[in-house]
């Protein structure tokens, strides 16, 4: 019978009395822990601890590229000019990217010229004023600029470069795309072309400065006699023939997903639109739908330099 030191003593050490004492299990063998069942884990648990959290993965753009001179020329007057930028992490900023395409003209290697100097300038002009607010300390005021005004500006900056740097007479067509998050800029002149592809639909953004085009809006000319019109490659408006150039400036939103494709006139040309979206979906990769393109095109005669772009936002 436990005396009255023994009841004290369970009382603090909380140890309930009458309680049998129940010896301790033994240690498991290093052989048996080996042979103890493993839980099953998931795919996508694999791949967390393989590479982190997804939700800590940039969104990043999906890029494609593909230019060839084509089956008849001996040199490239197509440029086209990629920049793209992203910031992750505490401090995040929206993705960004700018495309340009450029198809010069004026032979002789104005063209070449005349394109080079328009892509180069246009660049140069966007990243010096946006990326120091890209870039600044986000607790700060700085503001940004406005992005259709920033364009323009650009694109008049280009057409003046061309103007002076080819004094020859050299012209260009230019088309530019800046890419903010889902807001997308385009400044255009020219005949190049830009095309927004969705799951939903494939639409041409840009319009044609060409005379032919002009016909078919005054009802003068079809869309099948304007395919085949000797003057279809005649432009009423292009960078670097001169002052007062009228751009057209757009802002359009680009949904997550959503696919956008600049190109030249040696791709659009010879490849019918129908042609060009059933490459796009067909392909696996924006960088095999570039190549499927410029295949196409030169499947279907080559006649001109061929440049296709292709940049598609996060999902």
């Amino acid at each position: 019978m436990p005396n009255a030191w023994d009841k004290l003593t369970r009382f603090f050490r909380r140890e309930p009395a009458n309680v049998p004492v129940v010896a301790p299990a033994p240690a498991a063998s290093a052989d048996a822990l080996r042979t103890l069942p493993l839980p099953e884990l998931s795919a996508a648990t694999i791949d967390t601890l393989r590479t982190g959290p997804a939700s800590v993965a940039p969104r990043r753009l999906v890029i494609g590229l593909g230019q060839h001179v084509g089956r008849v020329r001996t040199h490239n007057e197509d440029v086209l000019l990629m920049f793209t930028g992203e910031l992750a992490g505490l401090e995040s900023m929206p993705h960004f990217g700018l495309f340009v395409v450029a198809d010069g003209m004026g032979g002789h290697a104005l063209g070449e010229r005349a394109s080079g100097i328009a892509a180069r300038t246009i660049a140069r002009h966007v990243l010096e004023k946006l990326l120091p607010s890209l870039l600044a300390n986000p607790n700060t005021d700085g503001e940004r600029p406005v992005l259709q005004e920033m364009m323009e500006a650009a694109m008049n900056s280009a057409n003046q470069a061309v103007f002076a740097g080819v004094p020859e007479g050299g012209g260009t067509t230019l088309t530019a795309a800046l890419l903010m998050g889902e807001q997308v800029v385009l400044g255009h002149v020219g005949d190049s072309r830009a095309y927004l592809i969705t799951s939903e639909s494939f639409e041409q953004l840009t319009r044609d400065h060409s005379l032919v085009q002009r016909l078919q809006e005054l009802g003068q000319l079809s869309a099948a006699e304007a395919a085949i019109h000797p003057q279809r490659n005649v432009l009423y408006r292009a960078v670097g023939q001169g002052e007062g150039l009228e751009i057209d400036v757009e802002t359009r939103r680009m949904p997550p997903g959503a696919s956008l494709l600049l190109c030249s006139d040696g791709l659009w040309g010879l490849v019918p639109n129908e042609r060009i979206e059933s490459l796009v979906r067909q392909s696996p990769t924006l960088q095999a739908a570039c190549e499927a393109l410029v295949s196409a095109a030169n499947a279907a005669g080559g006649p001109d330099n061929i440049t296709a772009l292709m940049v598609q936002s996060p999902a």
